[in-house]
């Protein structure tokens, strides 16, 4: 029986930490890129989580986001006071509460999401030749195949 032809191990760690750090500054820069409004990167992540359907409590957001649930209470009472989030009981259980984005939170999600793609865009087309897009691409494939559970 054939083997799957795999990375050795000094090639791999190698791999592992170029696409962390890579992954990381991605991330940190589109977290950066902004539409106007006035979020910080951890309000602009609780919109986009809610907004995807990721976390509809404070536990779970605190959990998804890896901050303490008082941090988490802080961040989404901000939010509340700008009128981006709601929060209702949770019909099924009174002592929770349904974190649920407001029309001016949908939108803020939209745009910032539209913010970071439009960056993306104009970036990759500035500065990547076009074989450079395509490497990006099977890149783009090769770590998907690594996330897939």
């Amino acid at each position: 029986m054939d083997m799957p032809d795999t990375a050795a191990p000094d090639v791999a760690l190698r791999a592992a930490g170029d696409i962390r750090v890579a992954v990381g500054r991605l991330l940190r820069r589109l977290r950066e890129v902004s539409t106007g409004d006035e979020l910080t990167p951890a309000q602009a992540s609780v919109l986009a989580r809610v907004g995807k359907g990721e976390a509809s409590t404070a536990a779970r957001l605190a959990e998804v986001e890896n901050v303490r649930p008082q941090s988490m209470s802080t961040t989404i009472a901000a939010l509340e006071r700008m009128g981006l989030l709601e929060r209702h009981a949770d019909p099924g259980d009174g002592r929770r509460q349904i974190v649920v984005l407001t029309a001016a939170g949908r939108d803020a999600d939209d745009n910032n999401h539209r913010a970071r793609a439009e960056w993306l865009t104009e970036t990759v087309v500035e500065r990547l030749t076009e074989d450079e897009c395509a490497t990006l691409i099977e890149a783009a494939r090769v770590i998907d195949k690594l996330v897939a559970r």
